[in-house]
């Protein structure tokens, strides 16, 4: 058998492949999987909603979709949910994707030649990183301060790999409580970013799955506002999702993008799927058009604001004087230095003792980030989050 080059080099997401040891290995306590917690999930008015969908006996519920999506959820979509995060935005910028991952690997298909060079952050994403490599990019990483990424390096990497006659495609970033340092990039930061890409000519992907799991001390709408809402010239490609704000089995995201963009996105996808679920579409409509996300999103918030916080003390009593970290002001996930430590090493020592975590390593395009890792306190209940950091910190040993 013979695969394709690209074939030969797909590298697989590092968050699944630790995320698959919990089937494998009983009583394992998983600070891994960024899954949204189960006890949140709305199941009576999904329930509810399912009901009333297949009551309509409506052919058209059970049959292939259209490509760009359902129509009555990217109309709500435009009116309600993009115009609430100040983007304005038609009908034809749309395309609902198969979940956001599906999105990542879309805007590759359609802008990534082999060998193109691609900006992240350090750290970044690890799915957006596989999507990226398994499209035989050349992916550049710069650093992020506590307000973002680093504008001076994304100016000065964007001029080298220009020099060098390969133009960086587009800038990767997830602005909003950052998977996987959990970042909140500041208003001046994203003002800087969007200048420095029009200085540069680049294409800004903006992935925003964790916006509206924001905590206390989020104050103000700037704090979270989108890129996109800015883009006076129609460089970003926004990306936003259901998984976390409704459930993630239904696998409904969607995708805002410049309309030359759009097309080709529209016609990667008919070859990839045909149509993203329809069904799963109408249930996500319903539960927008009936409130239920508005009515659960401040019960959400303040279930994994709780769950940060037992982390945080759990890290306080446990391993204070042996990790830092800054506290996240939204999302699922704590990013811990750990000076000293090999996270390679740590991970072999914490399945020991029936704990995983996600190296920070996985999450660097440049070979570094051995001293982080990434805690998950979203899926778990707060005992197991109690219990799995004493157990990490018997990982880390005397």
């Amino acid at each position: 058998m013979s695969l394709s080059k690209a074939a030969q080099h797909f590298q697989e997401s590092a968050i699944r492949r630790v995320g698959a040891l919990g089937g494998s290995m009983p009583g394992l306590i998983s600070l891994a999987a960024g899954y949204p917690s189960p006890e949140v999930f709305p199941w009576d008015d999904l329930q509810a909603i399912t009901a009333q969908i297949l009551a309509r006996r409506d052919g058209n519920t059970l049959q292939y979709g259209a490509t760009r999506g359902y129509r009555p959820l990217i109309e709500h979509l435009l009116a309600n949910t993009l115009t609430a995060r100040g983007i304005s935005s038609r009908f034809d910028d749309v395309i609902i994707t198969s979940g956001s991952q599906q999105g990542l690997d879309l805007v590759g298909r359609v802008l990534i030649d082999p060998g193109d060079p691609v900006i992240v952050e350090l750290p970044a994403y690890s799915g957006a990183i596989a999507a990226f490599h398994n499209l035989q990019a050349s992916l550049v990483g710069v650093p992020q301060d506590h307000e973002g990424i680093a504008i001076a390096a994304v100016d000065r990497v964007a001029a080298e790999v220009a020099k060098q006659g390969r133009p960086a495609k587009f800038v990767y970033v997830t602005p909003n409580f950052q998977n996987p340092a959990g970042l909140l990039m500041s208003a001046r930061r994203r003002r800087e970013l969007l200048e420095a890409a029009r200085r540069n000519n680049l294409v800004i992907l903006e992935d925003d799955p964790y916006g509206s799991i924001y905590f206390d001390d989020v104050t103000t709408f700037d704090d979270t506002r989108p890129m996109k809402a800015d883009d006076r010239d129609g460089r970003v490609i926004y990306l936003g999702s259901f998984s976390k704000i409704l459930v993630p089995g239904l696998r409904v995201a969607w995708m805002v993008a410049p309309p030359a963009i759009a097309r080709k996105v529209e016609l990667c996808k008919q070859a990839a799927d045909i149509s993203s679920g329809v069904f799963d579409q109408r249930m996500v409509h319903g539960a927008l058009a009936g409130g239920v996300i508005d009515r659960i999103a401040p019960g959400l918030r303040a279930h994994y604001q709780a769950k940060r916080t037992v982390m945080e003390k759990a890290l306080n009593a446990n391993l204070k004087d042996r990790v830092k970290w800054t506290s996240p002001r939204g999302g699922f996930f704590l990013w811990i230095e750990m000076p000293g430590v090999d996270d390679r090493e740590l991970f072999d020592r914490a399945i020991e003792q029936k704990v995983s975590f996600v190296p920070g390593s996985a999450f660097f395009v440049n070979g570094q980030g051995h001293e982080f890792a990434r805690l998950s306190f979203s899926g778990i209940t707060p005992d197991q989050i109690e219990q799995g950091i004493s157990r990490l910190a018997a990982a880390f040993g005397s």
